[in-house]
Parts: structure tokens; sequence; C-alpha cells
């Protein structure tokens, strides 16, 4: 989720060494928030494309649906199995030089990818294996990245800030994707996976540079398990977290079922391949960069309601391919979709950055991650067997269906619908029980 930087203090940002780097930059945005934005809008050049070079490569080896699903599932399972783990290192470790390994494994696994694709007739297995490394890298980079972000900036400006870095991401995953749909057309998906590998070794670079000397040491002498334990602690205790995390472990399975699986099955056999789908998946990262741009002037008071209210126009995208809808059409509905999803994912997070103290982001981070993903490899290898039992219209249809009732639901839980932004900042974790119960202590 969606799409959380470091250290003691480390939410206050140091201020331009002189008046020419004030003149380049906002207050806000030091060292390690620019490189990490750099590193993002390189990455997302790469990985958007590569989403459907990935798919076509199946596809153009006599692949179907199913086979389809099952590479899609072959990337997430890891991140299920490795996530919480990659959160609870990212918290006892340096999180840069998490970033790193993890960029270092993406780059290598999607370079094995490429070449198997260029050399001709990769198996399916093959394919399955290297996604499946891809996923494992994803595992321990998600929770570190989202915990540098998120202490990189300072409190006051935590929402335009991540605004404008989403702003920068989306706007680099339109270009990418756009292009990466016309260059799977024109010279095949192998070509594609070369440059998101190339991609990945960019941005590690850049990552390897990131500050990380202000942030006090690690708590010596706590083992894994109890990480762990500390970070499901914050999770449990606050009903406006778990409640939206379960929410998402719906959602994003239905609409990554949607869009891995039946999204380029449509385009191939209703709208003309490979070009209109990238199209399609650019018009989502124009409704981003609008969502984006909203938000940089927007704040809305009550956080979480505004944001869960945007999540049932994630319904939408399925409605159209189920039908299926005209490109044009689909276009508009991926755009529509995009800026509510934004509006969210901002919300979602200046949420984390004002509630979750600094040492447990990434461990909430990764629960975050989990529980999003936990269903999604069970639906994308669902996806096709699903078809072929009610049909694709209806398999589409249901997905539209879960995304609006789930959605629905969550509302129901007070603190989402009243969770309030503030400036003050959590330097505590959740208080003990008995503390809990006095109205001292309350969240809003």
């Amino acid at each position: 989720m969606a799409s959380r930087p470091v250290g003691g203090d480390s939410r206050q940002v140091k201020p331009a060494a002189d008046s020419s780097a004030r003149l380049r930059r906002p207050s806000w945005a030091g060292r390690n928030y620019t490189l990490l934005t750099a590193a993002a809008v390189v990455t997302n050049l790469g990985s958007q494309g590569a989403l459907i070079a990935a798919a076509f490569a199946v596809l153009d080896e006599g692949g179907d649906g199913g086979d389809v699903g099952l590479v899609a599932a072959a990337r997430t399972l890891p991140l299920v199995l490795f996530l919480l783990i990659g959160g609870a290192v990212a918290d006892r470790l340096p999180r840069h030089r998490v970033m790193v390994a993890a960029n270092t494994l993406n780059c290598l696994s999607q370079a094995a990818f490429a070449a198997l694709v260029l050399a001709g007739e990769p198996q399916l297995w093959q394919m399955m294996l290297l996604t499946a490394l891809g996923g494992t890298g994803q595992a321990f980079f998600n929770p570190a990245a989202e915990g540098m972000l998120l202490s990189s900036v300072s409190g006051k400006q935590a929402g335009r800030a991540f605004a404008v870095f989403r702003l920068a991401m989306h706007g680099a995953g339109l270009g990418g994707a756009a292009l990466g749909g016309v260059m799977v057309a024109l010279v095949g998906p192998g070509w594609v996976l070369a440059v998101d590998a190339l991609a990945f070794a960019v941005a590690g670079a850049l990552r390897a540079f990131l500050d990380v000397g202000h942030i006090p040491p690690r708590v010596p002498g706590t083992g894994l398990l109890t990480d762990l334990r500390d970070g499901w602690r914050e999770v449990v205790g606050r009903p406006w977290l778990w409640a939206i995390v379960a929410q998402f472990s719906v959602v994003v399975a239905v609409v990554g079922a949607a869009e891995a699986v039946y999204g380029p099955l449509v385009a191939r056999d209703s709208l003309g391949g490979a070009g209109p789908w990238g199209l399609a998946l650019a018009a989502f990262g124009a409704g981003t960069v609008g969502g984006a741009l909203l938000m940089m002037r927007w704040k809305p008071r009550r956080l979480l309601l505004a944001g869960t209210l945007c999540v049932f126009p994630l319904a939408l995208p399925s409605a159209a391919l189920a039908v299926p809808a005209p490109v044009g059409v689909l276009c508009a509905v991926m755009f529509v979709t995009g800026v509510a999803i934004e509006v969210f994912g901002v919300s979602w997070m200046t949420a984390l950055h004002q509630e979750i103290p600094e040492d447990k982001l990434s461990r909430v981070s990764a629960y975050d991650w989990f529980g999003s993903i936990a269903m999604v490899p069970l639906a994308t290898a669902l996806a096709g067997p699903a078809e072929s039992v009610f049909g694709r219209p209806a398999a589409l249809w249901g997905c539209a269906v879960l995304v609006v009732v789930v959605t629905a639901a969550v509302l129901f839980v007070p603190d989402v619908r009243n969770l309030t932004r503030r400036t003050k900042e959590v330097t505590q974790g959740i208080p003990a029980k008995s503390e809990r119960a006095s109205p001292a202590h309350s969240e809003n």
C-alpha cells in the first residue's frame, strides 16, 4: 500500500548548507529525501514496463491466463514469506544497506530473465524462479524504503512531501508504462526487462549515498521474534491500522488478479494487444500524478475517512474490463482510479508518519505490506481456474463487488472515520493496556 524514513529526531531535516541550495529545493526536501525521490523515479521508469513485459513474455511462449497468473504469484509469494523478516531486519540494520542489497538482487534476477527471453524459448519454471528472486528482493526492500522515506521529512510538511514524492514516482511510472507497452510491441519483452535491470542498478547506486549517521543506534540484545512482536503490538493496538490492512488484503488481491492476469488477456483478445493495455496503465499513472498534485494542496482533516472513500473507485477497472469497455473508456476509468488511490496513498502515509514511532516504522510497514499482499499469490494463481469455471466477465464482476463490499465494511470502524490530522509527532509506541484506558492517551 499502500506505497518511511529514518532516525533520532530524523524527521527534522537539516537546513540547506547555503542560499543556492535553498533555491534549488524546499527546506523540507533534505539530502535523503532527494536521493530517495531520484531513485524511485529511475526504478519506476523500468518497473512499470517490466510488468507488461513479463506478462507478454509468458503469452509469447504460448502460455495462457493460468501461466500468467503463476508467474505473477511466483513474484508475490516470496513477499508474503519474507516481508515480516525484512521489516525486522530493516529496523535492526542500516536501512540503506538493506535497500542496496535488495536492488542488487532485483538487478541480477531481471538481467537473467531478460537474457532468457532474448535467447528464446524460456521455460515457465525458469520465469517463475527469476520472478520469485525479484519478489524476495522486494520483501526486504519495501519495509526499509518506507522507513527511510517516512523519517526523511519534517512533520509539518509531511503530507506535501509525500505528495511530491508520489508525484515524481508516478510520473515516472506513467512514462515507463507507456514506453514499456510500445517497446514490448516493437522490440519484444526481453529488451524491456533488460532496461528494468539497468534501472535497478542505477537506483541502487543512488541509494548507496543515503545518510544514516543521524539515526541513533538500535538497542542491542533483542531477538528477531521480539522485534516482530513489538511490531505486531503496534498494529493490533490501533484499530484503524489493522482494519485497513485487512481491507487491503482483499482489495489488492482482486485488483492484482484483474490487472496482472485478466488485463493482458482482455487486451490481447479485445483491445488490440500490448500497446492499448500499456496506454491504459499509463492513464492510471496520469491519474496518480493528478492525485498527487491535488494532495499537494488539499489536506483533509479526517485523513482516513477521505482516503477510504477514495478506495471505492478501485472497482471500476474490473468492471470496465468485464464489459469490455473501449480503450478510451478504459483509459478514462483508469485515470479516475489513479486520482482516487493517490488520495488514499498520501493520507495513509501521513497517518503512519504521525502515529508510528520512528524505530518501529519498518516493522509496522512490513505488517502493512504483508497484510496487503498476503492473498495476492492465491488470487493470481486462481484467476485462470476462476475464468474457466465462471467465465472471464463474471470473474471480473466478482472482483469489482469484493472491492465495494470490504471498503464499505471498514467504514464501520470508528477510528477510520475519526482519526484526524495533527502536527504533534509520536515518539513512543502503543502505551500499556492500563495507560490506553486513560483519555489522556487518545490518539485523536
